[in-house]
């Protein structure tokens, strides 16, 4: 019998996939399009974060081809953007052959995944032939009105030299490099994503997405009901808008407060403020805005300017404070320190009045705190002893009636930031015209392809690197014909991955973005795998995109992935694997020791695939023995002849169950424990007879998506000339495998929530997952802080 050597094995089945087309394209079978999170090729190449992704994604989509699919497994590279052009600022190369070669690097490490990828549908975001079409898309949207330019106060991260959108500037921190943001003043192109944020939020409802995601982007989005209110100016035109969820406190807003940025800070500051307004404005634009809100001592200043109070007539100082923020509301609130925690310590500091208008039972009170709960108004003239609740819809029809204000909805969400000020990025196709004003590149013309320069780093100024080259800037209008110039600004990072999964379908087609047939054939995507830090940038993005090409007629649907699964990250000594902590395991190092089936299959036995999992060197170990022991099950009974005992069609039929079950609830880490518990099974029958040649086919089979290169090798010698992905999935007889059934009792907390039909001698993991999707919904937002398992009794999850 001759012996595992992983090594001669895989460079051999490599080479046969190139050769053979196991998933040729067949317009009969239904189709499977399952997807990847697409790379950025920084140039450091894979990680185990990637791997532990795209094996359990190829997993998925081996299976569903053995299941009588057209499985669309495609790859591609997210290539322009931040993390590509930083890679080659930090390594003196031009980003266009950084990207290149890690193209190259990351294809290599890919191949070697064994992956059943369809690299005939292989994409690069900066081939112009790719960015054509995105900057097509900008175009239908700046016609349709979506695109609009702004100048604004907008995150800019100091280390990286650019704009970040609010997404990418979360809790006041680089998205990119974790540098602290700060606030400047800068033109940019914005699309407004706003017009889309009610079909969004209600969109979420209908995926079969983690609850955790749909809750992250729901809050994002963050749709409140309040009312709109102006308050006018003293002694000027102007009037001050804020947005209140709370318009039954409106007759308690005793002072207001704008953000440092807000446009009217500068014009209602009264001469003998102004001095120290502009300092305090100045030195609020140093700060990030997570720490301006997570300040402890409120600090501002008085404009010397006076509002009214809509309703109660009552003078309202104007203060500035950098606890407002301007891209939050409207930038400016009404201040009820009665009922507010922020605006109470504020008025206790600066000496404003307190004023209580909500009472829990009618009373008047000395107020020591802000009373936040609900009850009845008081002090609120003609709207006394209305309850608090019905108050809100009373003022606000109160206000529409004078043109004060009415009720609206808000929404968290802003319009997305979309220019960049730099240099390796999709170029924005307008052109501004003295005469024309702001015109959009002639489809005719597109791409406007990115020029090759030799200085690509980012300026100080604010302005992009391509700004410099005067003979790209000027060009004829396409209008007039006059002198006019190009938009230097470019795309951000989330262009192109916002819609390259229409593309890889459809990616020689010349003429249009997608065919209609092609679209309507093969999406929306199926599976889409990838992490959750994605939540609210990627996923939100793509979503309004698809929305838009759905709305112009592109496309004949609205959300682009049908199901989403986010993996857990790869963790070592307790901290997430990266370069940078020194905790790094690149998969470079463990292949030649290991092989890549033994890789594939630890990847997904480490831990439930949704949860953070440890790498640990001993369990790659243990893997690597299995492997050892099922090659020599097969390898030795293969050319033994036996026929099929009663035994061997019972553990053949519930392996089949078993293991199926597992891979169709993505249960794969309870999977791999499955093929090591048949196979300690099946060596057992074979100590006293020889095993039949279809439980053996049963087991490769079943082993093909997970260890694809073993399972070839081993379906090879038990004497089959074609792949052995060209076997049918096995089906199991629910009677020979239906015996020895228990039910399983599923608490949480110690108190019963489910019973589930369970195999007699289910394992532990396998107890878990099943008990797991027993209870799901209940587990829904919980942490799980012990599991308990009880053989042939009970699974008890004790969470907080």
């Amino acid at each position: 019998m001759s012996k595992y050597n992983f090594k001669q094995i895989e460079a051999k089945w490599r080479e046969n996939w190139e050769k053979m087309d196991i998933n040729p394209r067949d317009e009969s079978k239904p189709k499977m399009y399952c997807l990847d999170m697409f790379p950025y090729p920084s140039g450091d190449g894979l990680h185990m974060g990637h791997w532990r992704g795209y094996v359990l994604s190829d997993v998925l989509a081996r299976r569903a081809l053995m299941d009588g699919h057209f499985v669309i497994h495609p790859m591609g590279w997210d290539a322009f953007g931040l993390p590509a052009e930083n890679f080659a600022i930090e390594n003196e190369i031009h980003p266009e052959k950084a990207v290149r070669d890690s193209i190259e690097f990351f294809k290599r490490q890919l191949k070697e995944i064994g992956a059943m990828y369809n690299w005939d549908m292989e994409l690069n975001t900066t081939d112009p032939e790719f960015y054509k079409w995105t900057q097509w898309i900008f175009v239908e949207m700046f016609k349709r009105g979506l695109a609009y330019e702004k100048e604004m106060p907008l995150n800019w991260c100091e280390a990286c030299k650019v704009v970040l959108a609010n997404e990418e500037a979360a809790g006041g921190e680089c998205e990119r490099c974790g540098g602290i943001t700060t606030k400047r003043n800068l033109r940019q192109w914005m699309l407004k994503i706003t017009d889309y944020a009610q079909r969004l939020l209600d969109d979420l409802e209908g995926l079969n997405w983690p609850e955790k995601v749909k809750k992250m982007q729901a809050e994002w989005i963050g749709r409140s009901h309040g009312a709109r209110i102006h308050f006018p100016v003293q002694g000027r035109d102007e009037k001050i808008e804020v947005f209140t969820t709370r318009p039954d406190t409106l007759f308690g807003a005793t002072f207001m407060v704008l953000a440092p940025e807000h446009p009217l800070t500068a014009k209602i500051v009264a001469t003998s403020h102004a001095a120290e307004v502009e300092e305090y404005v100045k030195n609020s634009a140093t700060i990030s805005n997570v720490d301006r809100m997570a300040k402890k001592d409120k600090t501002g200043v008085f404009t010397g300017a006076y509002a009214t109070n809509p309703l109660s007539g009552a003078d309202m100082e104007i203060w500035v404070s950098d606890y407002v923020l301007a891209d939050y509301g409207t930038g400016a609130i009404m201040c009820v320190p009665g009922h507010d925690e922020r605006d109470f310590e504020f008025a206790k500091k600066f000496g404003l009045p307190i004023l209580q208008v909500i009472s829990p039972d009618g009373s008047l009170y000395e107020l020591e705190e802000a009373y936040l709960g609900e009850g009845v108004m008081v002090n609120s003239g003609d709207f006394n002893g209305t309850g608090s609740e019905a108050g809100r819809e009373a003022v606000a029809n109160h206000l529409a009636e004078r043109d004060l204000g009415c009720a609206t909805i808000n929404y968290r969400l802003r319009d997305w930031v979309f220019s960049r000020q730099r240099y390796w990025g999709e170029p924005i196709p307008l052109i501004h015209c003295g005469n024309c004003g702001v015109v959009p590149v002639p489809y005719d013309d597109l791409p406007v392809t990115l020029p090759h320069v030799a200085s690509y780093k980012p300026t100080d100024t604010g302005e992009s690197p391509l700004a410099l080259i005067d003979e790209w800037v000027n060009t004829p209008c396409p209008d007039c014909g006059g002198a006019a110039k190009r938009e230097t600004n470019t795309m951000p990072q989330w262009a192109g991955s916002s819609w390259y999964f229409l593309r890889y379908l459809d990616v020689g087609n010349r003429g249009q973005i997608i065919s209609g047939q092609k679209a309507e054939k093969y999406l929306p995507v199926d599976y889409y795998v990838g992490g959750v830090e994605h939540a609210v940038l990627h996923l939100l993005y793509a979503r309004f995109y698809t929305k838009f090409l759905y709305d112009i007629g592109v496309v004949g649907f609205e959300e682009p992935f049908t199901r989403l699964f986010n993996q857990g990250m790869i963790n070592r000594f307790g901290k997430k694997m990266s370069k940078s902590a020194g905790n790094g395991v690149s998969p470079d190092e463990i292949l030649p020791k290991y092989g890549c089936d033994t890789l594939r299959m630890y990847i997904l036995f480490i831990g439930p695939p949704e949860l953070d999992a440890e790498w640990t060197d001993t369990g790659i170990e243990g893997v690597y023995r299995f492997l050892n022991k099922l090659w020599r099950l097969v390898a030795e009974n293969a050319p033994k002849v036996a026929p099929a005992t009663a035994e061997h069609e019972k553990i053949r039929h519930k392996m089949i169950r078993d293991i199926t079950w597992r891979i169709d609830n993505l249960s794969l880490n309870t999977a791999v424990s499955g093929f090591m518990e048949y196979t300690n099974k099946l060596s057992e029958l074979a100590r006293g007879a020889a095993l039949d040649q279809e439980t053996l086919e049963t087991l490769v089979i079943m082993l093909a998506p997970f260890a694809p290169h073993i399972a070839e090798e081993l379906w090879e010698i038990l004497g089959h000339n074609e792949s052995v992905f060209r076997q049918p999935w096995p089906v199991y007889d629910a009677a020979k495998a239906a015996d020895d059934m228990i039910t399983m009792v599923v608490q949480i907390n110690g108190k019963l929530r489910a019973n589930t039909q369970v195999s007699a001698d289910i394992d532990k993991d396998a107890a878990i997952a099943a008990a797991r999707e027993a209870v799901a919904a209940r587990l829904e937002g919980q942490t799980i802080v012990k599991e308990i398992f009880v053989p042939k009794k009970l699974v008890n999850f004790v969470v907080k």
